[in-house]
């Protein structure tokens, strides 16, 4: 059995240790990487298929070509245009041409294959991650890393039946400072956090992805497979190749964005899930043929006391907060962060506050952006595939991530405050709400029984 990987939610004991060792193990786990990958001839590299090669696919590839110890060995996308262009690169990376499928099933057949990259569209990611499984693949799989809390269940179960290493793509969690920081945080450098915050930010007002009528699909694209288990749906324009994002169908900007802070928060603070959520917004500002909020705001409220608070605002794109990308308001400082640095901000005296014990001012930084991130994180997924160990982003902390964002938009749509028992993975005060925990695949798609 593969050892479990320390989660913030069972670190309590050894917090400083942690703290002190985290930079060191990272560093370690790098250079003895980079030492097996030097030795490493062509037939001992870990061959790679990717599904779904396109924006965030490319981005992968070009992220595990960094790494010598693994090579492409098949690329998959339904556009025909996207995976000639990515097999192009693929062969000169490789050094030698890559299998080609438009059907993911035909590269999971394939026995130079050991682990699946998997970068399709949300509603894609549980069969081809939990088929990827039953063949005896590892997995890289992007976040938001299901379509449902059904799914992502699933998913885990799959993991854990094929004994398969899992990677989900929220990046930062290969982050040392990330890492730092969550050990400091846990261990009361700011003491309390009672109240987390961060926003997706954009202006697409007024017509944002546009109104366009529905057409034949393009010759480069296999629509009914993209389309895949969901209702069948005419084609347009502004659906794909990325715009499926602001189709609740296929994905939502709180999947997309949310995901990536709501679980950098969870994680500074140890916590695994909500007690409840309530989330309001609608379409106020943006005129388009989207189906998700263009405005919209979820509050979580944890158990242990503290609130986290996300919002999606696409109506206008002014900074938020003081500086970063997630705030913790704590009450003796407050942490700014972001993928490249955090400062802490001292508490002050409040009304009848004798407390003096406040933190001090501090900045942290380091040379980072998304490729590096990206990079640190395809390293330790090619890492554990060796030890059998949990990688940093393991499919239980992606799955408990990506539920955070399903309740969101539940609550949204329902209108409604609802609360989560977060052991059963059921809503205990909302039957409608639960029916909203998975939808009926379209034939001839199952979810695997796992």
């Amino acid at each position: 059995m593969p050892k479990s990987h320390p989660t913030p939610e069972s670190q309590s004991v050894s917090r400083r240790r942690f703290q002190k060792t985290a930079a060191t193990t990272f560093v370690l786990s790098a250079g003895t990487a980079l030492s097996r990958a030097r030795a490493a001839g062509a037939n001992d590299r870990v061959g790679l298929g990717f599904i779904g090669v396109a924006n965030r696919g490319s981005q992968l590839m070009k992220a595990f070509a960094e790494h010598e110890d693994c090579q492409p060995v098949a690329v998959c996308d339904v556009d025909s245009n996207a995976m000639a262009a990515a097999a192009k690169k693929a062969s000169e990376t490789a050094g030698a041409s890559v299998f080609q499928t438009g059907d993911y099933r035909e590269l999971l057949e394939r026995s130079d294959v050991d682990a699946v990259v998997i970068a399709s569209p949300d509603h894609w990611h549980a069969l081809q991650m939990i088929e990827a499984c039953q063949a005896g693949k590892d997995v890289y799989v992007e976040k938001p890393l299901s379509a449902t809390i059904v799914e992502g269940r699933a998913m885990v179960n799959a993991a854990r039946k094929f004994n398969r290493v899992t990677q989900v793509g929220t990046h930062r969690r290969s982050s040392p400072l990330y890492h730092e920081l969550a050990g400091r945080v846990q261990d009361d450098l700011l003491g309390k956090v009672c109240v987390s915050r961060a926003y997706r930010l954009s202006n697409m007002a007024p017509a944002g992805i546009g109104k366009l009528p529905t057409s034949k699909p393009p010759a480069h694209l296999n629509w009914d497979m993209w389309v895949g288990p969901r209702a069948e749906q005419p084609y347009q324009d502004n659906i794909a190749p990325y715009k499926f994002r602001w189709w609740q169908d296929y994905s939502s900007q709180m999947g997309n964005w949310g995901v990536h802070y709501l679980d950098a928060i969870r994680w500074c603070l140890g916590e695994e899930a909500p007690s409840s959520v309530c989330a309001m917004g609608g379409r106020f500002g943006v005129d388009d043929d989207r189906t998700i909020p263009d405005t919209m705001e979820v509050t979580f409220q944890f158990a242990s006391g503290r609130l986290a608070v996300f919002g999606q605002y696409e109506t206008s794109m002014n900074p938020t907060l003081a500086s970063g990308e997630i705030e913790l308001r704590g009450t003796k400082g407050t942490a700014y962060v972001s993928e490249r640095q955090y400062e802490i901000l001292p508490e002050r005296r409040g009304q009848f506050s004798k407390q003096e014990d406040f933190a001090k001012p501090e900045t942290r930084s380091e040379v980072s952006n998304n490729h590096v991130l990206t990079v640190n994180h395809a390293r330790n997924f090619l890492d554990c595939m060796v030890s059998r160990e949990r990688c940093h982003a393991d499919i239980e902390i992606g799955h408990r991530s990506t539920t955070f964002c399903h309740l969101a938009n539940i609550s949204q749509t329902l209108g409604k405050r609802l609360d989560w028992d977060a052991k059963a993975e059921r809503f205990t005060n909302d039957e409608a709400a639960n029916e909203m925990l998975h939808y009926e695949y379209r034939a001839p798609w199952k979810l695997p029984t796992v």
